[in-house]
């Protein structure tokens, strides 16, 4: 993490390593800000009075290593972030006009993406801030795993059965919420079939009936114009001396055939005429025939409007042509099918609703008996922890409830009650803190003062240690008011919980810091006109000769060295 004009940070590097990391420093040398570096990180609220005087903006930069398939892996990549071979780079900008701007693998994103991330990353316990445990969804979390295998293999047939409830009931809700709306709409769609069925229309016939309308509303005009047509062809009987075209082309045709056998072209010529011939007569008979059989009933013509009346009705409904309109007939008549099906539909979605409502009751049951088991064990495992972290007198219990509601509410049967549920079950988790005897049972933020709060944490992250997925935990002041022998029973349980997790820990304790894996100086400099801060790691001698101060004030007391190679090698040796 690199840190720039951030309160009396100038610019230093701090390499935070896995394991136990001991920040330590003089009062005011700012080790301080490294928290507050981490927790604008973290995506918290951005002071510009943070911001070194004299500078523009102050800058925090971070490399997280996250495995590719880690929820805040997959959460920043969803925001268009990349890894940066396998680590997330996160960036926080605060100007001094009191801007901000965060960015994620190379990716500007809102201040609460960062936040979103934290709750996979970072747990931070201190007197003011608190995240991660400190929320009864985490704590259920924690717990869950904590229990191990008694709680997830019913856990996971409950969160099976609770996804396909919300499906169900999706369904269901959609099908009675929209109930008036079908019936209305089945009523439309019937009402349309009904018109269609009682006309009966067959495919095609409204333009065989345009086509009859046309020629009966003309019947005269055709039958005339044919008759003509006709005499002009075949000649008029009642005209003996008129000429007709029949009768000229078979004269042209006998003229050619007389003479056809001296020149082939005639000959040819007169082939076409015989055609012609032919054709002339083929035509003047089907005249005669259409003359004949012409309907000039005005019955049928008035029969054929109407029917096309009807017809024409449907088509302005249902359909541009009658083609269409039986088109619609069909789909309606599938789409009546589906809506008059709707009613069975509910009967058996309610049935199977009511049904897994029961079985989510008695998994619900069942995981409230493994978790009532496993946080009385978890309880009795903090109240160890916090005997040996000087508050002998603080006992944790879990308390595990359910929020009872009407019955005709939307609630699941446990224990013969009607209770609230979601996706994790009936129950509500919450850790509860007496921090001495007569003292009531409070949720932990509020049972423990602000020097016991990370003390109460530190011993429940100590118990869920390996339980708890988040990675990386950080404390502030989490030896505020002990000393002597707590001292080292809380050094001890930070490196306890080092084994399985990243451990941070801001202390001005000797006890605690010879605990760390890796310890951290934050020292200051004052050239009389700016004041910087650098971070140093402390390896041999410089280890003993900061851990020598932390002890007597004194560097070079003899004594003091002497108690600060002790404690070193009680923490190295465990004893």
């Amino acid at each position: 993490m690199r840190i720039r004009s951030l309160g009396v940070i100038d610019d230093a590097v701090v390499e935070l390593s896995p394991g136990f990391t001991a920040v330590t420093g003089e009062t005011g040398a700012g080790k301080t800000m490294v928290v507050t570096s981490l927790g604008l990180l973290l995506g918290g609220r951005a002071d510009p009075a943070l911001v070194r005087i004299g500078a523009k903006s102050a800058v925090v930069e971070g490399r997280i290593s996250v495995g590719p398939q880690a929820p805040a892996a997959l959460r920043a990549e969803e925001a268009g972030a990349e890894l940066d071979d396998g680590a997330l780079l996160i960036s926080r900008t605060l100007s001094a006009e009191g801007r901000s701007r965060a960015h994620v693998g190379g990716r500007s994103v809102p201040v609460g993406l960062l936040q979103e991330l934290a709750d996979d990353l970072v747990a931070v316990h201190g007197q003011t801030d608190q995240q991660g445990l400190l929320r009864p969804a985490r704590q259920r979390q924690a717990l869950d795993r904590y229990a191990g295998d008694a709680v997830a293999v019913p856990l996971a047939k409950y969160t099976a059965a609770h996804r396909r409830l919300r499906a169900v009931a999706t369904e269901l809700e959609e099908l009675t919420t929209r109930a008036r709306e079908r019936s209305q709409e089945a009523d439309l769609l019937r009402f349309g079939l009904d018109e269609i069925a009682a006309v009966e229309p067959q495919a095609g016939e409204d333009i065989e009936l345009a086509a009859e309308a046309e020629r009966l509303g003309h019947a005269e005009a055709l039958a005339s114009a044919a008759t003509v047509a006709h005499a002009s062809l075949a000649g008029n009987p009642e005209d003996p001396e008129g000429v007709d075209a029949t009768t000229l082309v078979a004269g042209a045709h006998r003229a050619l055939e007389a003479v056809r056998s001296h020149d082939q072209e005639l000959a040819a010529l007169a082939e076409r005429l015989g055609e012609i011939g032919i054709l002339m007569a083929d035509v003047a008979g089907e005249l005669a025939s259409y003359a004949d059989g012409l309907d000039a009933d005005p019955l049928r013509l008035a029969a054929v409007e109407e029917r096309r009346a009807a017809l024409n009705h449907l088509t302005r409904k249902y359909g541009h042509d009658i083609a269409a309109v039986l088109a619609w007939g069909e789909e309606s008549a599938a789409r009546l099918t589906e809506l008059d099906g709707d009613d069975d539909r509910i009967g058996e979605l309610t049935a199977e609703r009511d049904a897994l409502r029961a079985e989510l009751g008695d998994l619900a049951q069942t995981l409230t008996d493994a978790r009532t088991a496993s946080a009385k064990r978890f309880a009795d495992a903090v109240t160890a922890e916090l005997a040996e972290l000087a508050m002998p007198h603080a006992r944790v219990t879990v308390e595990i409830r359910q929020t009872e509601v009407a019955e005709d509410a939307d609630g699941i049967e446990v224990g013969g009650r009607t209770v609230a549920y979601g996706p994790a079950g009936a129950d509500e988790v919450e850790l509860l803190l007496a921090p001495h005897p007569g003292a009531p049972p409070r949720p932990i933020a509020k049972g423990a003062s602000g020097g016991e709060l990370s003390r109460v944490m530190l011993a429940v992250e100590v118990v869920f240690a390996g339980s708890d997925p988040v990675p990386t935990y950080l404390f502030d002041e989490v030896d505020a008011g002990v000393g002597g022998k707590a001292a080292v029973e809380v050094g001890r349980r930070l490196a306890r919980l080092a084994k399985s997790a990243q451990v941070v820990v801001v202390t001005h304790l000797p006890q605690v810091a010879a605990f760390a894996d890796r310890q951290l100086l934050v020292a200051k400099t004052n050239d009389g006109s700016v004041t910087r801060s650098g971070v140093k790691v402390l390896e041999g001698e410089e280890r003993v000769r900061e851990l020598s101060r932390m002890l007597a004030g004194q560097e070079d007391s003899e004594t003091a060295r002497a108690h600060a190679e002790e404690l070193l090698e009680t923490a190295r040796t465990g004893s």
